[in-house]
């Protein structure tokens, strides 16, 4: 389960405005950097599981679950700033190679400056 940040809180309901306005573009970028953020907070495993021992799984809804690393805010704004930077380098490329992409490129950026304010 993830916790609740006030990055997160702004995250989502940002999502869930982009998804109700059907913006593409917003969803696909706000989305993917709630993603990051989920993935950040993944633990690498420890064993790999051995194979056929059916009877030695953990019992119960949430027992073979991993805890998860806990984000510091500043953790949580550094790796919102990462996934801007590469939009804005993803706009730089398409300048030259896929100009018919600037404009949705250039609205995913709008959406996450606004949400980090600038």
């Amino acid at each position: 389960m993830t916790t609740d940040s006030p990055l997160r809180t702004q995250l989502r309901a940002a999502l869930r405005s982009a998804r109700r306005a059907r913006d593409a573009t917003a969803v696909a970028a706000i989305a993917g950097v709630l993603a990051t953020l989920e993935n950040a907070e993944a633990v690498p495993i420890d064993q790999a599981p051995s194979a056929g021992a059916i009877e030695g799984a953990p019992l119960g809804v949430g027992a073979a679950d991993a805890a998860r690393k806990v984000l510091t805010d500043a953790q949580e704004q550094q790796l919102f700033d990462v996934e801007l930077a590469a939009w804005r380098e993803a706009e730089e490329t398409y300048r030259s190679a896929a100009p018919d992409r600037l404009p949705s490129t250039r609205h995913a950026i709008e959406v996450l400056e606004a949400l980090r304010g600038g």
